[in-house]
C-alpha cells in the first residue's frame, strides 16, 4: 500500500528535476548553447511558433550561434523576435542565416546568475518537500484507517525519506555542474 504512495510521486519528482534541468539550460554562462534562443517564440505565418520549430541553430565558435531559417521569408521576423527579447544580443543577418555574437559575462553579470540559480534550486527543493509532505500526509492517513501497519508506516517514512535524498542528490550535482559552467 505505501510502495503505491512513493511509486506514484517518483514521476513528480522526476519532471521537477527535468524541468529545473531545461530552465537553466536556458541561462547565458560562458558557454553558448543553442538552448539559449531555441524557444524564443517567432510571429509568423499568422501565429507564433518557437525558433527551433522554424529553423536549426548551431554553435559556430565560443561565444557565437548561427541561426538558419528553413524558410528564409521569415528570417526577419527572426531577427525582430531576438531584438525584442531580454537577451541583449544583436543579431547580424548574413544573406540566409543570422549570426549572433555573445558579449563575455562580466563578474556582475555572473554574480546575478548565481542569484537565479539559487532561487530556482531553491523552487525545485521546495517542490520535492511538498511531494513528501503530501505522500507522507497519505501513509498516515493511510496508517489510521488501518491499511497500513505501524511497522510499514515507519519503513515507508525511510523509504520516502531515501527517494527526497536520490533526487536532491540529482540537484546538487545539476547546482554544482552549473555553477561551474558560470564561473568559467
Amino acid at each position: 500500500m505505501y510502495r503505491e504512495i512513493i511509486n506514484k510521486i517518483k514521476p513528480e519528482l522526476e519532471k521537477s528535476v527535468n524541468f529545473l534541468d531545461r530552465e537553466l539550460a536556458k541561462i547565458r554562462t560562458g558557454r553558448v548553447s543553442p538552448s539559449l534562443i531555441e524557444d524564443l517564440i517567432v510571429d509568423c505565418y499568422g501565429g507564433k511558433n518557437p525558433l527551433k520549430q522554424l529553423s536549426s541553430i548551431s554553435v559556430s565558435g565560443p561565444r557565437a550561434l548561427c541561426i538558419q531559417p528553413w524558410d528564409h521569408s521569415i528570417i526577419l521576423n527572426i531577427e525582430k523576435a531576438i531584438l525584442e527579447s531580454n537577451l541583449g544580443i544583436n543579431p547580424i543577418v548574413d544573406k540566409d542565416k543570422i549570426l549572433l555574437s555573445l558579449p563575455p559575462v562580466s563578474e556582475e553579470y555572473r554574480k546575478n546568475l548565481l542569484r537565479v540559480l539559487n532561487e530556482k534550486l531553491e523552487a525545485t527543493r521546495l517542490t520535492l518537500r511538498r511531494w513528501r509532505e503530501e505522500a507522507w500526509h497519505q501513509i498516515q492517513e493511510g496508517f489510521r484507517q488501518g491499511e497500513i501497519r505501524e511497522d510499514d508506516k515507519f519503513r515507508a517514512k525511510d523509504e520516502l525519506q531515501e527517494l527526497i535524498d536520490e533526487y536532491n542528490g540529482k540537484i546538487k550535482e545539476i547546482e554544482e555542474k552549473k555553477k561551474q559552467e558560470i564561473m568559467e
